[in-house]
């Protein structure tokens, strides 16, 4: 599917034209700014701003510090994988139930999904959002050596992003919000959803299909920083594009009319009878011929990937019986969907051949499939100069010797600042803009991927980022293993500053978005220009489809030899079920 003309509009010059302009007479009021920050919208230098109810948000904030460090703290040792984030989903459906929201849990159909509102009478509603996803493989404990916590091994899951600071320091600013209004009277309704399998892009997509982002005025997206130059800044014009995501079953459940007859024996399995291929020798040529294929599926431009994981499904036991079941999941990122979609072609081609030539039969099932994002520069510079008054993440003495322990555990010198300057240092969306246009070619409108872009079609949303902790380089060293980020998230007082300035920003913001009628409208205007028309986009998937709960994905069990994780089974796959 070709993109819209809206997306053909070079990053720096924006479509929004006239709406933000026409307010600033109307946006007049007693408490203004002291003055515009460079290169702000003109509309924002005479906005009004509540005070007050910032303030209080921000008040309950630091007066919570402990708390919100221990809230994070729970999620950050749940560590529960994508879909079966059971203990996670049920500790915010708790939380936020005794703070007064209505929660309904396992909205959309997703047992580890919820939605959430609060109300204090009619008036804007803003949402945000929670994920708590983990990644297999990724067990570290919050230490300065590399170790997985206690009781697991290394390849049970950790957070890597982590999505537990995102989760906690959004549900912070949804909670400061919540008091402020109480205090100050301000009308509107909170929605807070959690959103469950980030990491294979599950939920939103799903939430927006059943109706759960209808009738929300604006939307919050804040995640952790994750990649330079969108280190505590807001995202201006170049979103995330497109993912697809898709699992190739190979099922080799009809052995027995593969054309060769074992001749010395009735048994099928027979030691010395010819056997069929079977569906470990069709993944083996699947993944040969997407790597055979990889440089002819697009051409070399737009910064397009393409990444594969082999479930761990099938017997897993050597027999002398063609493999049953094999499965693997490839996602693809791509600027534009008809790049996506040029990928999924050659995907489709090449399982089809090796299903036929290892005698399997092939069953398809999308993951996740999300449209390239929707830019709104009236939130982005709106969250960025609340940001700005928030001020970037600091890191204290206790933060900074940690820091120099694993340095020099690593046997690296210990810097006298060790962590990444950009973290303690705030970027203006425009400037963060321009730097990323740097890397990428003049057409390309989007960049990387996350599936908050499918909440941006269905109301103006804001990408905010904020830092989380990384460490500077050393002279001469190439990079750090990937434990010390990971447990550079479970150190309290390196990751509790993520959460502080996060919570903070996005209470301001939906106070802003509360109280600004003109603001909010302006929002509207511009979310409607970009995505009426021809420029509209429809979801790709039908509204009825249904998430891949029942797959293999890893989770957590009791066994004797204790706490450990498994791979189930999926009924889905059976051949009894499927008639065979």
């Amino acid at each position: 599917m070709p993109l819209g003309p809206s997306y053909q509009t070079l990053p720096g010059r924006s479509l929004f034209r006239g709406a933000a302009g026409r307010l600033r007479a109307r946006l007049a009021g007693p408490a203004r700014m002291a003055g515009p920050a460079a290169g702000a919208l003109p509309w924002m230098a005479d906005r009004e701003v509540t005070l007050p109810a910032k303030a209080l948000a921000l008040a309950w904030v630091d007066g919570q510090r402990q708390t919100l460090s221990d809230w994070h703290q729970t999620i950050w040792n749940y560590a529960e994988p994508a879909w079966r984030e059971y203990r996670s989903a049920a500790w915010f459906v708790e939380r936020l139930t005794a703070e007064g929201f209505a929660v309904e849990a396992g909205s959309g159909g997703m047992p580890t999904a919820f939605a959430a509102a609060w109300s204090n009478g009619p008036g804007p509603t803003v949402a945000s959002y929670a994920e708590y996803d983990a990644v297999p493989g990724n067990c570290q404990a919050a230490a300065t050596r590399r170790a997985p916590r206690a009781g697991l091994s290394d390849s049970a899951p950790g957070h890597t992003d982590p999505h537990s600071a995102l989760g906690i320091g959004a549900l912070a600013g949804v909670l400061a919000t919540k008091h402020a209004m109480q205090a100050e009277g301000i009308r509107g309704t909170l929605r807070f959803f959690g959103e469950p399998a980030e990491k294979v892009q599950g939920s939103k997509l799903v939430h927006g299909l059943r109706g759960y982002y209808d009738g929300i005025d604006a939307i919050v997206s804040f995640h952790p920083f994750y990649m330079l130059p969108l280190c505590n800044t807001t995202r201006w014009d170049t979103h995330c594009g497109a993912y697809a995501s898709r699992i190739y079953s190979f099922i080799c459940d009809a052995p027995e009319r593969w054309p060769a007859a074992a001749g010395d024996s009735p048994i099928a399995a027979a030691h010395s009878a010819a056997r069929a291929p079977g569906a470990n020798v069709a993944l083996f040529t699947m993944y040969s011929l997407a790597k055979a294929t990889l440089e002819s599926m697009l051409s070399h431009s737009g910064g397009w990937s393409l990444n594969e994981a082999i479930l761990c499904g099938g017997q897993a036991t050597a027999d002398n019986l063609p493999a049953q079941l094999a499965q693997i999941n490839y996602a693809w990122r791509a600027p534009e969907i008809r790049m996506a979609d040029a990928i999924l072609d050659v995907l489709d081609r090449n399982a089809e051949h090796a299903a036929a030539v290892a005698h399997c039969r092939l069953v398809k099932r999308w993951v996740s499939r999300t449209r390239p994002g929707v830019a709104n520069h009236v939130l982005a510079e709106l969250a960025y100069r609340n940001l700005e008054r928030v001020g970037a993440p600091r890191y204290g003495a206790e933060a900074i010797a940690l820091a120099r322990e694993i340095q020099a555990n690593l046997g690296l010198p210990p810097l006298a600042r060790p962590f990444l300057p950009a973290c303690e240092t705030l970027i203006e969306p425009r400037e963060a803009e321009r730097q990323l246009r740097h890397q990428l070619p003049g057409w390309q409108t989007h960049w990387t991927s996350d599936d908050y872009v499918e909440m941006s079609w269905y109301a103006p949303t804001v990408r905010l980022y904020v830092a989380r902790p990384m460490l500077a380089l050393p002279p001469g060293c190439a990079g750090y293993p990937a434990w010390v980020s990971n447990a550079l998230g479970g150190l309290a007082a390196c990751i509790d500053p993520t959460v502080q300035v996060a919570a903070k920003t996005i209470a301001a913001t939906l106070l802003d978005l509360l109280t600004e009628p003109a603001t909010l409208a302006a929002a509207r205007a511009e979310f409607v220009e970009r995505t009426a028309g021809e420029r509209f986009i429809a979801p790709l998937l039908p509204a009825d489809f249904a998430p891949p709960l029942d797959y293999c994905w890893p989770e957590y069990v009791q066994t004797p030899r204790g706490s450990d994780w498994r791979i189930p089974a999926c009924a889905e796959l059976d051949g009894a079920a499927a008639g065979r």
